[in-house]
């Protein structure tokens, strides 16, 4: 697994632990989906939903994966069973991915602005400088938006382990290849 990867996965760790307690568990998904929501302000109800089920998707599928004594807590131990078997979180990856592009995409012409772009990642607790210089990797068009489709495929690269030299690298302050 390329260095990269751990990197990514380190710095997802570390932002789903959202209550900054030191282990990921329901109440920092609960947050960050608060956080996300308010963000996306202008976004439909279908789209929020479609958010606040990711998320709830996403915690069931980490508790009952890597929560390995039940406690209702997963460690930073525990967290590396995602390094492990990613393919055990593709699907709830693919609908975190699909969900949270889509929510930056109110007026659903098929382009995310950046102010919504990053009021979306602060929102999740990634970096300013980071937040731009992905968004800038993405390929902008003149008019400073990209593609639900590039942002979405973007998300699911980050999650991919075998995957080094992404965009994705630059959330973990390494520039991509």
């Amino acid at each position: 697994m390329p260095t990269e990867a751990t990197r990514r996965i380190d710095l997802v760790f570390s932002l789903f632990d959202a209550n900054r307690n030191g282990v990921v568990e329901v109440d920092d998904f609960n947050l960050m989906t608060a956080r996300v929501v308010a963000a996306a302000a202008d976004s439909d109800e279908a789209a929020k939903a479609a958010i606040r089920a990711a998320f709830r998707r996403y915690w069931t599928t980490l508790a009952g994966e890597l929560d390995t004594n039940g406690d209702g807590v997963i460690s930073r131990e525990e967290f590396g069973g995602f390094v492990l078997s990613p393919e055990r979180f593709g699907p709830t990856a693919g609908e975190f991915a699909d969900a949270l592009s889509a929510l930056g995409d109110p007026d659903g012409d098929g382009l995310i602005e950046r102010p919504l772009f990053v009021a979306l990642m602060t929102a999740i607790g990634f970096e300013h400088a980071n937040i731009h210089a992905l968004f800038d990797a993405f390929g902008p068009t003149p008019e400073d938006r990209i593609t639900v489709a590039v942002w979405a495929a973007g998300i699911r690269d980050y999650y991919a382990p075998d995957k080094a030299g992404i965009p994705g690298d630059l959330l973990v302050g390494q520039p991509a290849a």
